[in-house]
């Protein structure tokens, strides 16, 4: 098996670095080797290495059972917890689409599934002219949707699926995430969501719940 799955969500703080760690493990207890990738981390600090990695790329290093260079997983570090782009341009750097691709391939060739978690939604600017949708094209890899579950979600994630089938990108499925523990209506929303997307759900994570899936063998 050879598969890897680009992971977005309907904006940020939906809950990315939880589903993506969630579905290393998920194939690594399917015997399957498996790594996390996170091309692009604002808001990173230096550990007892010296090294710049934030808690979204250690949350993904711990549940890997392959490892690799830092670089390689996240290639894109910056200290800033703000916009990549604006992060990069801050450090004086272009974030260059090809560089990621080439990590990413490097990955591969050392795991049979590779998990990588983008940043923000899926037009969040990569650099003056390209967006992590470009980076998806790139990597032309499925995505699965991460969708944060309050109030708007709908929107975002209709929004959101458009934006993939206009992009000729590829939608493996989606996730409910239940962000808002006060959410109105969680069930009517999520029929509301299953109704008008034609992929499959693939989990319900409610509040602090675990994740579990319905992949497809």
């Amino acid at each position: 098996m050879s598969q890897s799955y680009f992971i977005i969500g309907t904006d940020t703080n939906v809950g990315k670095t939880y589903i993506a760690s969630a579905l290393v493990k998920e194939f690594v207890g399917l015997g399957f080797k498996t790594i996390g990738m996170k091309p692009v981390a604002s808001g990173c600090q230096y550990n007892e290495n010296h090294e710049l990695i934030n808690e979204d790329v250690t949350a993904l290093m711990k549940v890997s059972n392959v490892t690799s260079t830092l670089d390689a997983i996240n290639p894109y570090r910056f200290i800033s917890a703000i916009a990549p782009h604006i992060a990069a341009e801050q450090a004086g750097v272009s974030i260059d689409l090809e560089v990621i691709a080439n990590a990413y391939q490097m990955l591969t060739r050392l795991a049979e599934v590779v998990i990588v978690e983008g940043a923000g939604g899926l037009l969040v600017p990569l650099n003056a002219t390209q967006t992590l949708a470009d980076l998806a094209k790139l990597l032309n890899i499925p995505i699965i949707l991460v969708v944060g579950m309050r109030l708007g979600c709908i929107n975002h994630a209709l929004l959101t699926i458009e934006l993939i089938k206009a992009r000729g990108l590829n939608l493996a499925g989606w996730v409910a995430n239940e962000i808002d523990p006060n959410m109105s209506m969680f069930e009517d929303n999520l029929s509301s969501l299953q109704e008008r997307i034609s992929t499959p759900c693939l989990g319900v994570v409610r509040w602090q719940g675990q994740a579990n899936f319905t992949l497809a063998s």
